[in-house]
């Protein structure tokens, strides 16, 4: 009997910065493609009970997760409190980044005009967010030998931006990180992937491009000249999250209109 290639099989999904943009529609893709529960993690309450709700529309079990990435107590305290209603965590998608929960993408500095307490808002979210989750999810993942991680990251962590100098080296080190679970965990039945996208049209972007002269300007760079679409990033997320990845672990795979090769 035919059996869809990317049915989740009733698996549980902890879905980061799912508020909206990507991780909306990642944790949408999940709900729709036969998950058992869905949590639904953001640091901003409404944001995460809007998105349960449209996935509570097609019958599927969710919870929502309020916290910030960056907090190792909490996230902690998060996926164990969920674990516990669902019994298990077999997929986590780290989607939460850009510069934290509250801070402006506009106006950015060089980087020789920051310091330290400027490069946390970048650090804290987009690497130490993603070591936090995987840390608190990998051993029960371990212990059931079964487990999906997806990181998205970014194509300033692999061809850098100027503009955005500590941002590229925290997404570059997610992608390092990734490779390295990768080889210790997949004894254990876990995989650990990483997309890496380049300009998407989620809120936070549109915040940065503020007009059609400037995404002319940035589309320039791009071989399929228009932005991306959540939609179109989800797809490789619920891929990487499925059994038709099971034999695919510490790849990154760019997501990004040509912006850049993979090779």
């Amino acid at each position: 009997m035919f059996e869809p290639m990317l049915d989740l099989k009733e698996r549980i999904a902890f879905v980061t910065g799912a508020g909206q943009g990507v991780g909306r529609q990642a944790a949408l893709h999940i709900a729709t493609h036969n998950a058992g529960g869905v949590v639904v993690n953001d640091f901003h309450a409404s944001r995460a009970e809007a998105v349960a709700a449209e996935i509570q529309k097609f019958g599927i079990p969710t919870e929502i997760s309020v916290c910030d990435v960056a907090d190792y107590v909490a996230v902690g305290r998060e996926i164990e409190r969920v674990a516990k209603r669902f019994g298990r965590i077999d997929i986590l998608v780290n989607n939460a980044g850009n510069a934290g929960p509250t801070s402006s993408l506009t106006d950015l500095p060089a980087f020789w005009a920051t310091d330290p307490t400027e490069w946390q808002r970048w650090l804290g979210t987009n690497l130490y967010g993603v070591l936090n989750c995987v840390r608190h999810v990998l051993p029960s993942m371990i212990t059931n030998n079964y487990g999906r991680i997806v990181t998205v990251v970014s194509d300033a962590g692999r061809v850098g931006e100027g503009h955005l100098a500590v941002y590229s080296g925290a997404k570059a080190g997610a992608a390092g990180f990734m490779r390295a679970i990768a080889k210790a965990t997949g004894r254990f039945g876990v995989v650990a992937n990483c997309i890496a996208l380049a300009g998407v049209r989620t809120p936070g972007a549109e915040v940065m491009i503020p007009d059609e002269a400037a995404l002319k300007k940035v589309l320039r760079n791009y071989i399929i000249r228009r932005p991306g679409e959540a939609e179109e990033a989800a797809n490789m997320i619920l891929f990487l999250a499925s059994d038709a990845a099971a034999w695919i672990t510490g790849q990154t795979y760019p997501v990004n209109g040509g912006y850049s090769f993979a090779v």
